[in-house]
């Protein structure tokens, strides 16, 4: 008996250490990617980086780096949530609405959340236990939450105007270049990652993301654990809607629209394997702060901006590319383990 297991114990851990490193390496030059990008621009352009420079590249990556994290983990679990943009709109107005009746800022932020949270309930319950998949859930949810917006909205909008002095101004002030809209969304960043890396339950998003069936088997609550990566994704879309409002002071029924194509390609580009069961949260938020960066970083060197959405086109095929070449990579791998296995079994 104990001939027949030793080898599985030496086998298995092979794989994921390679993944892991392969992983942390698409990390870590992403952040050199980023670096050298913004380095290179302020040699070409001396005033990018001076403070005002920086607390608006923060400020700028701030919106997609939460709602990146919210998909992040979405993705990770094997689905995606295509309805973020419209949850971000939606949540907007609903925040500003609230404020420009007289309401608190503080309650208006968690209005936004709660209604970000209601339509992460009704997608992770179609997705998680109607087991419809996730593109149609998502796909539909976008188009009935972006109609329901534009009929409760109508022609009406939000100025800063309305708002509370205080709530703009926690949109654009900060602590010398860093913004609190900055400050908060790292906040929910390392509390997920820590949530995801330290608890059991945040590893079973990668165990359902890996394989949904063995999952099952194991006894991990799959359809529990997808409905909670929906409602995390809405409630933070929802919140991301609310700072939206308070760093740009306007929201109509058009607000949104079309953002989560940036939200998926920052995901991607960070690593978050399309597939499920890889990646990290910050790895999407790096690629998030990537492309804000790219579109701040273009106009700083004379560069037309209408490239913006041809360079993160490229940046998405590129992960995707290699996503699928390191899935291929990993599964050679296992297949060598397990004949050295078996071989090892019959010496």
């Amino acid at each position: 008996m104990t001939a027949t297991l030793e080898p599985v114990h030496v086998a298995a851990p092979a794989p994921a250490s390679l993944l892991d490193r392969v992983l942390r390496m698409r990390e870590l030059a992403i952040l050199a990617v980023l670096v050298v990008m913004l380095a290179a621009t302020q040699v070409d352009n001396g005033a990018f980086l001076s403070e005002q420079g920086v607390k608006d590249l923060l400020l700028n990556a701030t919106i997609l780096v939460l709602v990146a994290v919210g998909e992040a983990v979405v993705v990770i679990s094997r689905n995606v949530d295509l309805s973020v943009g419209s949850v971000l709109g939606v949540a907007a107005f609903a925040a500003g609405d609230y404020i420009q009746g007289g309401g608190n800022p503080a309650v208006a932020l968690l209005i936004a959340v709660a209604v970000g949270a209601v339509f992460g309930v009704l997608n992770g319950l179609l997705v998680g236990v109607g087991r419809v998949p996730a593109l149609v859930v998502t796909l539909g949810t976008l188009y009935i939450i972006r109609g329901l917006d534009s009929v409760w909205v109508g022609s009406r909008e939000i100025t800063a105007s309305r708002l509370s002095p205080g709530f703009v101004s926690f949109g654009h002030d900060g602590i010398w270049a860093i913004p609190y809209l900055g400050i908060l969304a790292a906040v929910v960043l390392v509390a997920v990652a820590y949530y995801l890396r330290n608890y059991r339950s945040g590893r079973e998003f990668y165990a359902v993301g890996s394989n949904p069936q063995a999952a099952d088997l194991a006894g991990v609550p799959t359809r529990k654990r997808v409905l909670g990566a929906f409602v995390l994704c809405g409630a933070l879309a929802g919140l991301a809607g609310a700072l939206y409002l308070a760093r740009f002071g306007y929201a109509d029924a058009s607000t949104g629209t079309g953002y989560e194509l940036t939200v998926v390609s920052a995901v991607v580009v960070g690593g978050v394997g399309f597939t499920g069961g890889s990646g990290s949260v910050y790895g999407a938020a790096l690629g998030a702060l990537l492309l804000t960066s790219i579109n701040s970083v273009l106009p700083a060197v004379g560069v037309s901006s209408v490239w913006v959405e041809a360079i993160d086109g490229i940046l998405l095929l590129a992960a995707i590319s290699v996503d699928r070449f390191m899935a291929l990579r990993v599964a050679g791998l296992l297949r060598r383990r397990a004949r050295e296995a078996r071989s090892a079994e019959h010496a």
